[in-house]
């Protein structure tokens, strides 16, 4: 199999974001105006690589993202996968920030980074889950016919992934850093996976 080139960004900004309340698989909410511009500066960053196809989520904060990319004449295949959806944090989902919020998600991920791997928050799923799905998706997207790729997701979502790509434990999963609209660049050679671009977030400083 060839060499391939595969760009992981995550999703502009939504209100959610902007307002600091959990938004995971089950809050389809779209991009604010914020995100709206982040899209537009991080197409003009990736617009001359010549992408063979975009993956995205389910979830439309996702596809508006990528929709620079469509909407200007490129003549990109889009392809959703379910399995590059965002962690369900379960009942935890859309509720404004408060102190109990706060503290429970403070205990999810401080159980996580000690390797409490089973722990869901408000009945949601576990990194695990969200590993298993991910790799059924990554297997369709290594099997896609191009060289070069732009997937779309979720900043939970892309901690667990670089984790198992890269073969770290889940549990280092916060050791990769993003921001709306930041993109790791990834190198797929001899069955391996190798991070080329770390965390870029220049083109949103422009």
């Amino acid at each position: 199999m060839k060499n391939k080139i595969i760009y992981v960004l995550r999703h502009g900004q939504t209100d959610y974001n902007k307002n600091g309340m959990v938004q995971g698989r089950g809050v389809d909410a779209s991009l604010n105006e914020t995100g709206i511009s982040q899209t537009n500066l991080v197409y003009d960053a990736l617009k001359d690589v010549p992408f063979d196809v975009i993956f995205t989520s389910s979830l439309k904060r996702t596809h508006e993202t990528i929709s620079p990319f469509i909407e200007n004449g490129l003549g990109l295949n889009h392809i959703s996968l379910g399995g590059l959806d965002e962690i369900s944090w379960g009942d935890r989902e859309g509720i404004k920030t408060n102190l109990e919020a706060k503290n429970h998600y403070v205990m999810i991920i401080n159980g996580w980074r000690s390797g409490n791997l089973s722990l869901r928050a408000g009945g949601g799923e576990t990194p695990m889950e969200v590993m298993k799905r991910q790799q059924a998706a990554f297997k369709q997207i290594i099997n896609f016919p191009g060289n070069k790729i732009l997937v779309c997701m979720h900043g939970r979502a892309m901690r667990v992934l670089f984790c198992w790509l890269l073969n770290y434990p889940l549990n280092y999963m916060d050791g990769f850093p993003h921001q709306n609209c930041a993109y790791y660049k990834l190198i797929y050679r001899d069955n391996d996976f190798f991070i080329d671009e770390f965390n870029q977030i220049g083109h949103l400083n422009s």
